[in-house]
């Protein structure tokens, strides 16, 4: 490992100008991403900024929803009581996520910032337009399984590998920035980016910008009783998803009044399922519904080699997380 400088300020304008400063610094959080990465050689960082002191850690209720600081760890959002009465989706999917170790380290703000888990992008000897663009892509003619069914490009297949994500964009949450040039919200559906022609950036941040906060809207409390989150993978422990369901459901009378919904392990970002959500509004509460927004919400998707079976995982996990959540199967 390289050295690097260390530094740990108290203030948040103190952090911003530290990175600011010097183009190949990194924010320290939790470290359970950053610090496999220095590890492996895939960052090599002049300094590290730990921002464990910053006053960023609290969960608040206001009037416009809930903020939930940056540097609150997973397990303290996933147990608070009223993220868990108002918005239990996200508590049931960051449990679903890693193990209760890591969820006791990894924080808000490191988890929105997560790459991805492309066994091509850990490789060195392997090319990867993400860690080295222009090399070219390992995974479009390798072992693809894991990879992208939506929004991929010929320079990558990779998928976003964070469970926390999916829920935060079922759920419309907001991101606070700060920066050297002030401070402002990005959308979660305008957060994360698709690869395109430059897939080594994974968000829209700004260089020197700091997540302070995740506020999630009091419109999204309203999906807080007929709610799943149905994560498929390789084994039941700490492994990521190859697909992922995130599914609450405004119910009245047998009626859907409202959904909102997402799926993981199938794009760059977590894949906002707008056009099932808009079909299944003033439907029925059935199976032959939930099929039709299924096959809907597949519509666009192109699988590679090794991952064609998502093709008809997908849909499948889109209509048993949606029965669970309301109760046809338990």
């Amino acid at each position: 490992m390289n050295q690097f400088q260390y530094t740990r300020p108290a203030e948040t304008t103190a952090a911003v100008k530290l990175l600011s400063k010097e183009p190949n610094s990194h924010f320290l959080a939790g470290g359970t991403n950053l610090i496999d990465m220095m590890k492996m050689g895939l960052v090599v960082p002049d300094k590290l900024i730990d921002i464990n002191r910053l006053p960023l850690k609290k969960i608040e209720k206001a009037a416009a929803g809930i903020h939930i600081g940056a540097l609150a760890t997973n397990s303290e959002v996933a147990e608070h009581d009223y993220i868990k009465t108002q918005y239990p989706l996200l508590a049931l999917a960051i449990n679903a996520g890693a193990s209760p170790q890591l969820r006791n380290m990894a924080t808000v703000g490191g988890n929105l910032m997560q790459r991805t888990r492309c066994p091509y992008f850990f490789d060195t000897a392997m090319p990867c337009n993400k860690r080295t663009p222009g090399s070219g892509c390992g995974a479009m003619d390798g072992i693809n399984r894991m990879h992208a069914l939506f929004g991929a490009s010929d320079k990558c297949i990779a998928v976003n590998p964070s469970d926390m994500n999916v829920g935060l964009a079922a759920l419309d949450a907001t991101i606070h920035v700060t920066g050297a040039k002030g401070m402002r919200t990005i959308k979660i559906a305008d957060f994360h980016r698709l690869p395109g022609d430059h897939p080594e950036r994974d968000n829209t941040l700004h260089k020197g910008e700091l997540i302070t906060s995740v506020e999630l809207p009091v419109a999204s409390s309203a999906y807080n009783k007929h709610v799943y989150y149905l994560k498929i993978r390789d084994r039941t422990s700490y492994a990521f998803a190859l697909v992922s369901v995130a599914a609450a459901l405004h119910i009245e009378n047998n009626t859907i009044v409202g959904a909102r919904m997402a799926m993981g392990g199938v794009a760059h970002k977590p894949w906002r399922l707008a056009t099932a959500e808009a079909f299944l509004k003033g439907k029925a509460v059935n199976e032959d519904n939930f099929k039709q927004a299924a096959q809907i919400a597949m519509q666009g998707a192109k699988a590679y080699e090794y991952n064609k079976f998502k093709l008809k995982l997908a849909p499948n996990a889109i209509v048993q997380s949606l029965k669970m959540a309301t109760g046809l199967v338990s």
